[in-house]
């Protein structure tokens, strides 16, 4: 009896890993492009990654800001402190 809770406990853990063994099986075999995607357009149609893009204008707006800093005096550890 004992040796069949074992093989209960262990179902699930060993099932989802040959799950996962076996999906990342098939992926390598169709070339590794995720679904929605394919190689030539980029991500699911669109021209860019808009996480990409995201990250593009977040950027612009860190140099801006940086630019804007670099433009004004350099602050007292007093007016800091406030």
């Amino acid at each position: 009896m004992d040796a069949f809770y074992a093989l209960a406990v262990l179902a699930c853990p060993v099932g989802m890993g040959l799950m996962m063994w076996f999906m990342m099986r098939a992926n390598r075999q169709r070339g590794g492009t995720p679904a929605g995607q394919n190689k030539t357009t980029g991500n699911a149609g669109f021209s860019a990654d808009p996480r990409e893009q995201e990250v593009a204008a977040l950027r612009k707006e860190v140099d801006a800001l940086r630019t804007k800093l670099d433009g004004q005096p350099e602050a007292s550890a007093e007016e800091r402190a406030r």
